[in-house]
């Protein structure tokens, strides 16, 4: 609103990083909701549940949640747009309410809000850590005990910046528990990963930094060439990291009840899965 012209100081404009002094006097004109300028397109993804104020969705692999650089077309905002025709305002514009995110390709549940109420209630409980959060994640390596807690901080990496990366100088706090639900073929471990902060790439840096990078970790880990070169063509080549948002609990907006939510692990992660179960 600021970059717009919609805030003033002293009846003339003023930049946002503008620092106010005593006596400095503030307009502010809120301007009427914008419409969104996306066309509705026919987007996969299935929804868990649905009411008045939000929707819970569980996302497939390989769809990106919103516009964005490479992703113009195809996006979870996009079949939001076709699946919902009652959002309210939300953030000054007429859109779906992205109050977190899953990367491209990460699968698992989301919860969508329909209006500034419940985009405001959801955010709050986000930041206060009360949202229940659980992955699924098949690792690389053994890991180690049966729980524990990674503790360390993440920032944007300081020569690769479309990664993230352990920074304990200029990291925010990053907070990931896991426990081991299971030893594969003596290679991998299937774990229940519950992120306690909502940094970017969080799971997956926390995991790599640990030394058990996702399996199919294009980023993070040891790339598709890996799996290609010690499993035998055709026995479910990686084309994505190993990582489901299975569990998903809040306090909904309206009645203050809390709901949780699972999501089964789609398929190509069960065959993987069951792969390495049979010890390949």
């Amino acid at each position: 609103m600021i970059r717009r012209g919609h805030v003033r100081v002293n009846e003339g404009t003023a930049k946002p990083s503008y620092r106010l002094k005593a006596g400095d006097r503030i307009t502010l004109s809120v301007p009427s909701a914008r419409t969104y300028d996306l066309e509705p397109q026919e987007v996969d993804f299935r929804v868990i549940h649905e009411d008045a104020s939000l929707i819970v969705l569980d996302k497939p692999p390989g769809v990106v949640i919103h516009p964005a650089p490479g992703h113009y077309e195809g996006t979870l905002v996009h079949g939001l747009l076709r699946h919902c025709r009652d959002l309210a305002g939300i953030g000054g514009e007429l859109r779906p309410g992205i109050v977190h995110r899953l990367d491209k390709d990460t699968s698992g549940l989301m919860v969508v809000v329909k209006n500034d109420h419940a985009h405001a209630f959801l955010s709050a409980q986000f930041k206060a850590r009360k949202v229940n959060k659980q992955y699924i994640a098949i690792v690389h390596g053994i890991v180690q005990g049966h729980a524990g807690v990674i503790d360390l901080p993440v920032a944007r990496h300081p020569v690769r910046r479309k990664e993230m990366a352990v920074n304990s100088t200029m990291g925010r706090n990053a907070l990931t528990e896991w426990r081991k639900e299971e030893e594969l073929s003596g290679r991998f471990s299937l774990l229940l990963v519950s992120p306690k902060t909502g940094r970017t790439h969080q799971i997956r840096v926390h995991l790599s930094h640990a030394g058990h990078p996702i399996a199919g970790d294009p980023v993070y880990g040891f790339q598709r060439n890996w799996w290609r070169k010690n499993f035998p063509p055709g026995e479910g080549v990686l084309t994505r990291q190993m990582l489901h948002a299975m569990r998903l609990g809040f306090f909904h907006p309206d009645t203050g009840e809390y709901l949780e939510f699972t999501a089964p692990m789609p398929g190509d992660m069960r065959r993987v899965l069951d792969l390495l179960r049979r010890g390949r």
